[in-house]
């Protein structure tokens, strides 16, 4: 990796560096040939080629090497210049433990912490928002790194592409966006469906670049790079190449190319080696002495790393979330009774995580003050918090992923969607990057996102999009923590143990609850793990957000009978306090759980399959246990069949009772 030439004019690739980048492409073309061998030989499993691609590495010529690169899975020849050396990428094909993803991601899906390469999610284009969020946190930091954005042609129709492109704009962000137009989507012409052949690309943005010609890329990158460092926003690099070989390992272009499309297509080493020897500086014989040179260099490193170990399956789930401190921080979150309401709470609990912390960034639809969020969360806290709080476009799939990339650049970013129901247009992002980040690089990345919203029912009128506790859709990813507060002090401490977490966090704010004000607890309770809410001896029961006040209203009609229920609120459904419930389990023998969500699939059904699959709580049960919840149906708009669908205080009677009968 060399740094970038500071030159003014520069045409081309210098002097000096033309054989050496002559030699890096044919390095790559070598690791596609052997990876291809391997492959054959039942070493490997799957193989991208980057064939025809290896001329955009000149870029890299140009980049200093603390900027960031957001790669595209043909990007070979860019690794080799960021540091990626052919012995990575044959761990990498082959998946060993010495891998950078310790086997866990797939091969060409590049990543290489050292040379600030981030790593590739498989979902095309879902790099674009963490790049652009990358290249915000440098402009917060007021440093000079420029992010480079490296995406296929088919995968600019991406949604994702339009956002960040949009966001990178708006903000004035130092992005190059690198596209290969290699004018194929696997088996589709793309030449009538890209946004630059349909006009929708900002023509002052966009350049048109012979990505086959490293002299052309290298002279397009000095213009991009200039402007980009110069403060002017961000830049298309569009550039029209050949992809020399099929799409992947699993694909044949010669099944929907012609024959005569196969044989135009152009060479890039063949290209510049031709420049090259038209200079004088390359001869035939030295160029076949670098060939013969590189293939027995690969084939002996590729040799040697198939006889490498692969990783033990033991552990697998290792770098799942970061090791749990061992010591309590002097500013460790809190619950000293407080009281009021959780509204309140998280005011206070985003002031002092901005006063604590200066990485931490406040991002939301609507959440700047005079307004403060549609609930009013953040409300006053603009002056003190300065150009770390500020509105974010109605596009939930940019708040999720400039933070992925806001937080992989080192800052905190705590992001605010308007309903946990609109977390769809995110769910890439969060199921694809945000989850997956530090597990598919061995904590080579880390991702320490705080997303609240509000959630759940018990609030008329709400309906369909405004009333849905969909909890399980989030517990079913590894790698999130997912919190359900219910009253003030656990709602303050949530967001204050998640300031400090590496990994990221969900908190889930029941509507219902929100703005009930509540007397100060009788004493401070422990930030994590469940809270037991009621003691008793008959009955265990087992809920969260709403369901907490179903239960103990449901408790208070029961003790009238001598029923005593012991009430645990889980609060924290990801990592399950399951110590606390299978305690109070063997005390009472019986068990219901209590949830709003609907049942199928439900995070309450695993629960309590949870629990009968342990010998120890099985043979606890004096009664089959209960799941009190919603049918497999919608919330309704209407507030009398919103009553009708959502469980009730009664249901909860009811269960508790058949499990005494």
């Amino acid at each position: 990796m060399t740094n970038r030439t500071k030159e003014t004019g520069i045409s081309g690739i210098p002097e000096q560096r033309r054989t050496a980048f002559l030699e890096l492409m044919l390095l790559s073309r070598e690791c596609d040939r052997r990876s291809g061998i391997v492959l054959r030989q039942g070493e490997a499993w799957f193989h991208i080629s980057s064939a025809g691609h290896e001329a955009l590495a000149a870029l890299c010529e140009l980049l200093d090497a603390d900027d960031l690169i957001f790669p595209h899975y043909r990007d070979r020849a860019l690794m080799l210049a960021r540091g990626m050396d052919a012995e990575a990428q044959a761990r990498d094909l082959m998946a060993k433990e010495k891998s950078h993803s310790a086997g866990r991601n797939m091969s060409a899906h590049f990543g290489h912490r050292p040379g600030n390469v981030f790593s590739i999610a498989s979902p095309t284009g879902s790099q674009c928002l963490p790049a652009v969020g990358a290249a915000w946190a440098a402009q917060l930091r007021g440093r000079s790194q420029v992010v480079v954005c490296s995406i296929g042609d088919a995968s600019t129709r991406q949604g994702e592409f339009f956002e960040a492109l949009a966001f990178a704009v708006e903000r004035n962000l130092p992005v190059v966006f690198l596209v290969s137009d290699n004018r194929y989507g696997i088996s589709t012409p793309t030449d009538t469906m890209s946004p630059h052949a349909l006009g929708l690309l900002p023509p002052e943005r966009t350049h048109s670049v012979d990505g086959a010609d490293p002299d052309a890329v290298h002279a397009a990158s000095v213009t991009a790079l200039q402007a980009v460092r110069a403060g002017q926003g961000p830049v298309v690099l569009w550039c029209r190449l050949d992809r020399l070989e099929s799409h992947t390992s699993s694909d044949d272009h010669r099944v929907y190319r012609s024959e005569q499309d196969i044989a135009q297509m152009r060479d890039p080493i063949d290209l510049f080696a031709a420049k090259l020897t038209a200079e004088g500086i390359l001869d035939a014989e030295q160029l076949e002495r670098t060939r013969d040179r590189l293939a027995r260099e690969i084939e002996e490193i590729y040799d040697r790393v198939a006889t490498e170990a692969a990783a033990d399956p033991a552990r697998i789930t290792d770098h799942l979330f970061a090791p749990r401190p061992t010591t309590t921080e002097p500013n460790a979150p809190h619950t000293e009774p407080c009281g009021g309401t959780m509204v309140a709470a998280v005011n206070r609990a985003l002031a002092t995580g901005l006063a604590r912390h200066s990485e931490l960034v406040l991002f939301g639809e609507d959440i700047d003050d005079p307004k403060g969020g549609v609930f009013g969360f953040t409300k006053g806290l603009g002056e003190a918090a300065g150009p770390r709080m500020t509105n974010a476009p109605l596009a939930e799939a940019t708040i999720v992923g400039a933070a992925v990339g806001l937080a992989a650049a080192g800052m905190r970013p705590v992001v605010e969607l308007q309903f946990v129901d609109f977390a769809g247009p995110a769910w890439n992002q969060i199921a694809a990057q945000l989850t997956t980040l530090r597990w598919r690089t061995a904590s080579a990345w880390q991702c320490p996102v705080v997303i609240y919203a509000p959630w759940g029912g018990y609030l008329p009128g709400g309906g369909i999009w405004h009333s849905q506790s969909n909890e399980s859709l989030f517990t079913h990813l590894p790698g999130l923590h997912v919190v359900v507060p219910s009253t003030p002090e656990d709602t303050e401490a949530a967001f204050l143990a998640s300031f400090t977490a590496d990994d990221p966090t969900l908190i889930l704010l029941p509507k219902h609850l929100m703005r009930r004000r509540h007397e100060p607890a009788d004493r401070p309770a422990p930030a994590h793990g469940a809270r037991t809410l009621r003691h008793g001896t008959d009955v265990t029961v087992v809920t969260w957000g709403n369901g907490t006040e179903l239960a103990t209203d449901a408790a208070r009609t029961l003790a009238a009978d001598g029923i005593e229920t012991d009430i645990i609120d889980l609060r924290w459904l990801v990592p399950l306090d399951r110590a606390a419930v299978a305690a109070s389990l063997r005390r009472t023998g019986r068990l219901v759980v209590v949830q709003e969500d609907n049942r199928t699939s439900s995070y309450g059904a695993g629960l309590i399959s949870e629990l009968l699959c342990a010998d120890d709580d099985f043979y606890s049960l004096l009664a089959p246990p209960r799941l009190v919840t919603r049918d497999d149906v919608h919330v309704p708009f209407h507030p009398d069949l919103e009553r009708a669908v959502l469980p009730a205080a009664d249901d909860v009677v009811v269960a508790v009772r058949s499990t005494l009968a």
